[in-house]
Formats: C-alpha cells, sequence, structure tokens
C-alpha cells in the first residue's frame, strides 16, 4: 500500500481485522455447526414428535428363475462380466475367471466359503494399506443383497465382504450372488439391510463421465466387475 493510501472500511459481515479477530476469537467451522444446531433444537423444543410412516411402494415378489434372470441381464447392462451357474459349478467358474485374469495375488476376505477361495489368497488382517489393496490383482467377495430391478449388488462388510477399502481400491472385483439374495425392488432391499452397517451399493464397474459424455472407468472404484449368480 502507498503512503497515504486509506484503508478500505469493512462491509457487513466483514471482521474488522486482527482486533475484531481477537477479541471474538474468530469463526470457526465447528462454531457455526453448534450455532446452527442450536437455533433448531431452540425452534423445534417443546414440538410433538411425529410417526414417519414408512409406507413405501414394494414390488411384487418375483419367482426366483425370473428374478435371477432380471438381475443377470441389469448387471450386464452396466458392462459387468454376469456367469449364472448352478451351486456345483461356483467354485470352478470362478477358478476359470481368475485364471483369464491372469489374478493370482487375490484378497479374500473372513467368512468366505471355503470352495470359492483360491489359492494362497491374501488376507486382510492386519488390515492392508491402500497402497497394498492397489498393488493386488483383485478380490472375490460374497454380498449381502442384490436388486433385480437396479442391477444393484450391496455389501455390507459382512462375513465373506470384508471392509469397504476391499471392494473399491483394487481394479477388479469377483462377486458371487446366491438366488436367495436376490429381491424384486430396492424397498425390499433396504428392508433387509441394517442401516447402522457400512453399506457399498455396487451398480456395474466403477465409471464417470465428464461434460462430453466421454465415460471414464475405474475411478471411483474397479475397472472390472465380474458377477457369479448361483441359481
Amino acid at each position: 500500500m502507498t503512503a497515504g493510501a486509506a484503508t478500505p472500511a469493512p462491509g457487513p459481515g466483514r471482521s474488522s481485522g486482527a482486533g475484531a479477530s481477537a477479541g471474538t476469537g474468530g469463526v470457526s467451522g465447528a462454531g457455526s455447526r453448534e450455532r446452527i444446531l442450536s437455533r433448531i433444537r431452540s425452534a423445534v423444543a417443546g414440538a410433538p414428535d411425529v410417526e414417519i410412516t414408512r409406507a413405501y411402494r414394494t414390488s411384487p415378489p418375483a419367482d426366483p428363475e425370473g428374478a435371477v434372470e432380471l438381475l443377470a441381464e441389469r448387471v450386464a447392462d452396466y458392462r459387468a462380466v454376469v456367469h449364472v451357474v448352478g451351486e456345483a459349478e461356483v467354485a470352478a467358474t470362478i477358478a476359470a475367471a481368475l485364471a483369464r485374469r491372469g489374478a493370482t495375488r487375490l484378497v479374500v476376505p473372513d467368512g468366505l466359503p471355503p470352495e470359492w477361495v483360491p489359492d494362497d489368497p491374501i488376507t486382510d488382517d492386519p488390515p492392508l494399506s491402500a497402497a497394498e489393496l492397489d498393488g493386488v490383482d483383485g478380490v472375490v467377495t460374497g454380498c449381502a443383497v442384490a436388486i433385480a430391478e437396479t442391477g444393484t449388488i450391496v455389501l455390507d462388510a459382512g462375513p465373506g465382504q470384508g471392509r469397504r477399502a476391499l471392494t473399491l481400491v483394487p481394479d477388479y472385483h469377483l462377486c458371487v450372488v446366491r438366488a436367495g439374495q436376490i429381491v424384486t425392488g430396492v424397498p425390499e432391499a433396504v428392508g433387509r439391510l441394517d442401516p447402522s452397517r457400512p453399506l457399498t451399493w455396487i451398480s456395474g464397474p466403477s465409471a464417470t463421465s465428464d461434460i462430453e459424455l466421454n465415460r471414464v472407468e475405474g475411478v471411483h472404484g474397479p475397472r472390472t466387475l465380474e458377477v457369479v449368480i448361483v441359481r
């Protein structure tokens, strides 16, 4: 600033400088949050409890074979690789899929059925770092539920699924879905899930696109999703 230049006066809501900050202690993000919440609490104090109706529209249960076919069709629409097999074929289908990719360094979460586990699996105990997960060939998991109408698979970190990072960092995810885990629509899926658990909703391989609709895969999760649906 040149000599004699005037100092602009603070406008509305603007701090007048260090002195004002020192006097008020400044306004932190946490302070703003508490002030807003305090005003909300004051506004609703004494208000009666309101019962929230959860009468979501649901779909009639699909026959098991129809649900399997619809899920396979919708998952394939997302450019995922889909196999529909019988129980006796699951292990061989997993082994063949991994062999085609040349995938040998596979992370396997606790609780996966032994017959689905590839040779020399990598465990997540102690937890693998992000760099270690990025260096594996992929991950093999089960799921909590699958939604036929939307082609969505949901993981809840239960047995055979592992923590969320296991299916977000590796570039390849092979997921096994049993027919009994398939529901018709989203409301039915929500009804089966525990909202307090960490839920991962997967609709095909990770993909995004820019304003020109150029599709880029593998930005926010696995570039390749392979799904084995067990009739």
